[in-house]
């Protein structure tokens, strides 16, 4: 069962990966390719009907340049 804690993760997860895709200038496509993923599941991680797992969640830190932390809401930066 999730908690508000969790919800509010989840949020801030695709909030930040949208605004970080957007920064880049990627549509859902580019950056799906850049990953070596279906566009579907980009768009599923942005609507919150899909989490990535650790590696995904790694894979995008990392292309990024963030932290997991950071995807997660558990650091402003």
């Amino acid at each position: 069962m999730r908690t508000n804690v969790d919800e509010q993760n989840v949020l801030l997860l695709r909030t930040r990966l949208v605004e970080l895709r957007k920064e880049k200038g990627l549509s859902q496509v580019a950056l799906a390719k850049e990953l070596g993923v279906d566009c579907s599941t980009i768009a599923k991680y942005e609507t919150g009907d899909r989490l990535p797992d650790l590696v995904m969640l790694c894979k995008l830190a990392d292309y990024f340049n963030v932290t997991t932390d950071y995807l997660v809401g558990r650091t402003p930066f």
